[in-house]
């Protein structure tokens, strides 16, 4: 199959003229709502701002997002499954699960599966399809919403060619990865200064995993998945009207044998890449679509109106193991996977049946696994007008933007039952769907924000305001009304509204100094029926510095978010143990840092014939409630005040190094993260609620083989570093050891 995969892949590049990856990347992708833009300048935004473009994205060409985000000061990440699969990302100190506390988009359009209402991120774009990757922190991100905590990320998908043009990469390499990423497309001009083109697109990628599930050593735990991507261009000039239209359309496909359950601290030890018998069916079966029409037309006047319609799916069951009941007798006697981890001794007999042992036998029904089973729908229209003015000593260049939005998941769940027989799972029972969870949660949005960026001589002032109102309800229906007939509905609502101002503000000493600053405040919205009925607020302040020459350059900013109601969010993910869904205050929490970057070409500053290019990001952050609670939410438990926010680290940082020339280059990165606690607490962290401090190298080199072709190297983990990446939600989880690939690259 993965053959027939890539072969799919290399047909979606024909014969195209040399020069290709030129005319890709110099498509300006102007019709994207961002702050940035593919090409644009982060060093003029009035804070922080970075973009990972098409040659940054090459180096390592990662399929990782979070590989690529480790080069970022200020982001925070957490590895799941050792392929990025479902990352888990947050800004200066934000929560990282399921990066539900950021604003994730492709192409300026929101991409969690439902963003107002349910914004965990089962669902990520694939990064190795994508051209670039813009990274907002600072106070320009109120362009951006719902959430506006930590930041914004916006990944830019692969934009139309000016010239027929394409590009073919093919990789293979341990653990049976099988990777292929193709697109072909261009522009053409007919009569009457009309211009017509298009793109096809194909990226696939497979792997056998890196773990062994006991008595199954040949069983798959890695992944497939399929992600193609067609857009249609049409630009044309009437009235002294440039007119843009782009119509999108993406179809992916991903089937993962990707699991929640991990191991406990002794079995880590001996053997961390193992799979307890009891995860042998988890699956991960998901599907996502969208459409999406865009329009970008530019007046006489200098004004540019952009709009985006777009309606997006995505679908996924993740069935996996939830919980063991050893003597078969029902949820009463039932054991979460989370508690069973945490305590195998007291839960030894369910122990057993995780571990399935040659010649055991369990009870009936034993093992519990679920199809978590969920639906997301999201739709909207987004408007953006912008233009210059000049009043007296001051350029403006301003835009003001609206959002109409609806979304919503249907959850419907149920429960499959098994026996645990001399290492095998036999199905003995099948519940009704629906029977476990049976609801709606959904939100309809409004937006509207206008900006401002204003220049008077060495100042640049951008202030800014947001306004969002979201209707949230959440419909109940039971688990004894599979058909949804009413006769159990409960219904919660809430709506909040809020306004979200901002203003960053920059003075150029001369064009290699500039000193910036900003604040905004940092806003998210409750869960549908939440009872608080509160949204995550916050206020968020940074002061920066960056200096840059010809061949170096250097960042320094400072932050402080000062959060009056912390939200933490019952997911599976993060342990359970609470209704999923429900929501919980953390109240008053500091989080202060600081983040340094750096990147020089030791080559031209030495005068060498060779590039040496250096870059270098550090991050020191800490997260701390103010005020001391009982909760329910597993990852912060008994909190005092003075306690540290768990899963955040106080230091990480990078450091890469490469050597180019026409002919050949490589690099080595390097990136390091202290250890975290996994509850919340001070002073030192107990073995029990540690994650160990780790050092990942990954090393890639490539050689020009001819103008069109480069023979490519990777090497993931290059030290073959073992480490654990997690505690939740059930037990450790290794990050993923030394993987070699070899590829090739060929444009046309």
């Amino acid at each position: 199959m993965r053959i027939a995969l890539l072969s799919a892949t290399a047909l979606a590049a024909i014969s195209m003229p040399a020069g290709a990856q030129q005319a890709v990347t110099a498509n300006s992708q102007v019709d994207v709502i961002s702050v940035i833009g593919l090409n644009g300048d982060p060093n003029a935004i009035p804070g922080s701002a970075d973009l990972l473009n098409a040659d940054d994205l090459a180096v390592h060409d990662y399929a990782d997002i979070t590989r690529l985000l480790r080069t970022v000061a200020g982001v925070n990440f957490q590895e799941e499954d050792g392929y990025g699969l479902r990352p888990n990302i947050g800004m200066r100190g934000t929560g990282l699960d399921r990066s539900e506390k950021i604003t994730l988009m492709e192409d300026g359009v929101l991409i969690a599966p439902a963003p107002y209402a349910a914004p965990s991120a089962y669902y990520f774009p694939h990064t190795g399809r994508m051209a670039g990757i813009e990274v907002i922190k600072g106070a320009a991100g109120v362009r951006y919403g719902p959430r506006t905590q930590g930041g914004s990320l916006n990944l830019f998908s692969t934009p139309v060619p000016e010239e027929f043009s394409g590009r073919l990469d093919l990789w293979a390499g341990d653990e049976g990865i099988l990777r292929g990423h193709g697109f072909a497309g261009g522009m053409t001009e007919l009569e009457g200064g009309v211009r017509i083109g298009g793109l096809l697109e194909a990226y696939l990628d497979s792997a056998d995993g890196f773990k062994t599930i006991d008595g199954l050593e040949s069983a798959s735990t890695g992944y497939e998945l399929e992600d193609f991507v067609g857009k249609l261009r049409l630009e044309f000039t009437s009235a002294g009207i440039d007119h843009m239209f782009e119509l999108k359309g993406q179809i992916s496909d991903e089937v993962s044998d990707e699991t929640y359950l991990g191991l406990t601290d002794t079995d880590f030890a001996a053997d961390p890449f193992r799979r307890y018998a009891g995860s042998q069916l988890d699956q991960m079966n998901a599907d996502h679509s969208e459409i999406s029409l865009r329009y970008r037309g530019e007046f006489s006047n200098g004004l540019v109106l952009s709009a985006v319609a777009y309606s997006t799916r995505f679908g996924r069951d993740w069935f996996k193991l939830d919980s063991v009941d050893p003597d078969g007798a029902g949820a009463a006697s039932a054991v979460s996977i989370s508690a069973l981890l945490e305590d195998t001794v007291t839960h030894s007999d369910a122990f057993d049946v995780v571990l399935g042992a040659a010649g055991f036998v369990s009870a009936d029904d034993a093992l519990r696994v679920k199809h978590n089973n969920r639906d997301y729908t999201a739709q909207g229209v987004q408007l953006e007008l912008a233009g210059d003015l000049t009043l007296g000593r001051t350029d403006n260049a301003w835009r003001v933007g609206l959002r109409v939005h609806r979304d919503d998941m249907d959850r419907f769940q149920w429960l499959e039952r098994f026996r645990m027989d001399d290492g095998v799972m036999v199905q003995t029972s099948v519940d009704a769907p629906g029977s476990d969870s049976n609801r709606i949660e959904s939100a309809e949005a409004l937006a509207f924000f206008v900006q401002d960026e204003i220049s008077i001589g060495n100042w640049t002032l951008t202030p800014g305001l947001r306004y969002e109102r979201v209707e949230l309800r959440r419909e109940d229906f039971g688990k004894t009304d599979p058909d949804r007939t009413g006769t159990n509905l409960t219904v919660r609502s809430n709506t909040v509204e809020a306004l979200i101002p901002g203003l960053g503000v920059r003075y150029d000493f001369n064009n290699q100094l500039s000193v910036f600053g900003g604040v905004h405040r940092g806003f998210a919205p409750p869960a549908p029926g939440s009872t608080s009925q509160e949204p995550e607020d916050a206020r968020n302040w940074e002061i920066g510095a960056r200096y840059g020459r010809e061949h170096w350059s250097v960042e320094a900013i400072g932050f402080f978010n000062e959060y009056e109601n912390l939200i933490g969010s019952c997911t599976n993910s993060t342990g359970g143990g609470c209704t999923i869904g429900d929501q919980f205050d953390g109240g008053q929490v500091d989080v202060r840092g600081l983040e340094l970057t750096a990147d020089a070409d030791l080559g031209s500053l030495l005068d060498l014939p060779v590039s040496i290019p250096v870059r270098g990001a550090y991050t020191w952050t800490e997260a701390e409630f103010q005020t001391g609670f009982n909760s329910g939410y597993e990852p912060w438990g008994v909190v005092e005040a003075g306690d540290l926010v768990p899963y955040i680290p106080e230091q990480q940082g990078f450091l890469a190094i490469g050597l180019e020339t026409s002919r050949y280059g490589g690099e080595i990165a390097m990136s390091w993260v202290e250890a975290v606690r996994t509850v919340a607490g001070q002073g030192a962290i107990s073995p029990d609620a540690r994650v160990e401090a780790h050092t990942v190298a990954d090393f890639s080199a490539w050689y020009a083989v001819s103008d069109q072709v480069r023979a490519r190297l990777s090497v993931r983990n290059l030290t073959d570093e073992t480490y654990a990446v997690a505690r939740q939600p059930a037990g450790l989880r290794p990050g993923a050891p030394r993987a070699v690939l070899v590829g090739v690259s060929m444009q046309f």
